[in-house]
């Protein structure tokens, strides 16, 4: 599968995709899978333009086809995310309610933590039920950033200076 790597305010991002959708974003910390090739396509260019926008408080919605693997219960739990608007945030707890399982606020946690496209499929915005940020597979200061951005809409020199 193709993917592209860039420089970024958050450090260095790899986008990979099939022929027709995102299907992974990587952080610097990430190892990149090895079936994969550099190779610029026509969708890494979109996403990048529109991850470059959303850096800079310019995007607030997405516009990419996503194609995210990952079990039934993940795929629920990431459609849900999508509901969460720019600049709010719901617990762990309140993503299980609105799936109908209340009790699942745990499985709604590894399946945010299993989410191939963060960012693009908004798992930064789930914090815990008490308002702390409650981990985030690519480290919580990366969440921490994302959720002031989003806040304030565009990074200061402060959050960048954070990485």
């Amino acid at each position: 599968m193709p993917y592209a790597v860039r420089e970024t305010c958050l450090g260095r991002l790899t986008v990979v995709a099939n022929k027709h959708a995102v299907t992974h974003l990587h952080f610097e910390r990430d190892a990149i899978p090895s079936v994969t090739s550099a190779v610029e396509t026509p969708l890494l260019r979109s996403a990048f333009r529109q991850l470059y926008a959303y850096l800079a408080g310019k995007l607030k919605d997405f516009d990419l086809p996503l194609e995210p693997h990952g079990t039934g219960f993940q795929q629920r739990v990431w459609k849900v995310l999508f509901s969460i608007p720019y600049g709010q945030t719901c617990s762990y707890k309140d993503v299980a309610c609105r799936l109908g399982s209340v009790g699942a606020a745990r499985a709604v946690g590894t399946a945010n933590n299993r989410n191939p496209i963060p960012i693009f499929i908004p798992c930064h915005r789930v914090i815990g039920a008490d308002g702390s940020l409650a981990g985030y597979g690519s480290g919580i200061d990366i969440k921490a950033r994302l959720l002031a951005l989003e806040r304030r809409g565009a990074l200061s020199a402060r959050d960048i200076q954070l990485r």
